[in-house]
């Protein structure tokens, strides 16, 4: 059963948070986005939420039904290990904005989080769980992992109830990291070194992810707690270059080069992390948001990719 009132989202011209506005809208709810700069019509202008106004930020999410908080920085300006970089953006600002909720009464509150709370990896047939301890490898993860501490502290023994969502990668329109990059190399016509990687990893599309987001808002009761997103099924690297080239139209060359050896040239070429991500399986548990919300994945992963190489190609 759909909440009734405005949805509050923060990052609301991001990647995810455009996103979503638009699938609120498109289903007759009512979206109200909130963004760091003026330009978006019909935001609300906070500024940086780290330094932004308390009472600015009550104010917007005065009469709010719920707050989806997607505002975060994924990337450091320069060290990916900098836990500075990400400490005000991620954990200040998510504190900042879930006390507004708690003191304006909203009654539920869904963080948007990371699968990278729980490391970089799965071993065959073990995916994460939300029950596992988090062990965050970098500052991204151990930001975002503080973060869902603020939120259950902060709504502990009040009426707001906290629901976090670990999303793993996000393919769609206006994704970038890995899968961008693959895009450009096979709409180049570059040979791929990947033909003998054999993995399995957790990814989410992007309208399936705004779906799961809407889910955890209507679900009645609320769902509290951890939960995972993903597609049905983890897809290898070699097959989501597959779907890229076929959404391209463009065949692409695989070369086999064994894995031991492909990581080795990442570590000399200083790709360690990116090489990893490629030819490792890191695979997640959906069984607690399906259970919780009745969410099932509505869209193939190749609806979603052929919508990314699309909107690249323009």
């Amino acid at each position: 059963m759909a909440v009734t009132g405005p949805i509050a989202v923060t990052g609301a011209a991001g990647f995810v948070g455009a996103a979503l506005c638009a699938r609120l809208r498109e289903a007759g709810r009512d979206a109200r986005p909130i963004v760091r700069n003026e330009g978006v019509p019909g935001a609300v202008a906070l500024g940086a939420l780290e330094t932004a106004d308390p009472d600015a930020i009550a104010r917007a999410l005065e009469g709010a039904a719920a707050v989806v908080h997607l505002a975060a920085r994924v990337h450091a300006l320069d060290r990916a290990d900098d836990d500075a970089a990400f400490r005000a953006p991620n954990v200040e600002a998510t504190a900042r904005v879930v006390r507004a909720a708690v003191a304006t009464g909203v009654p539920r509150f869904v963080l948007a989080s990371s699968v990278k709370v729980n490391g970089e990896s799965t071993p065959p047939g073990r995916p994460f769980h939300p029950a596992d301890a988090p062990a965050p490898r970098d500052a991204y993860g151990r930001s975002k992992r503080d973060a869902e501490a603020m939120v259950a502290d902060a709504c502990r023994g009040t009426p707001t109830m906290p629901v976090v969502l670990r999303i793993p990668l996000v393919i769609g329109p206006g994704a970038r990291g890995n899968v961008a990059r693959l895009v450009a190399a096979v709409a180049e016509g570059r040979t791929l070194p990947f033909a003998a990687i054999d993995n399995r990893r957790s990814v989410v599309g992007l309208t399936n992810l705004c779906d799961a987001l809407v889910a955890l808002v209507d679900a009645d009761p609320p769902p509290a707690g951890v939960h995972f997103v993903a597609e049905a099924e983890p897809v290898s690297t070699p097959s989501l270059v597959r779907m890229i080239s076929r959404a391209l139209g463009k065949p692409v060359p695989l070369a086999y080069v064994p894995v031991p050896l492909l990581k080795l040239a990442g570590a000399l070429l200083g790709r360690r992390d990116e090489i990893a991500r490629l030819a490792g399986s890191l695979e997640v548990d959906t069984s607690t948001l399906r259970g919780a919300t009745g969410w099932r994945p509505a869209h193939a992963l190749e609806f979603e990719v052929g919508r990314l190489v699309q909107a690249t190609l323009r």
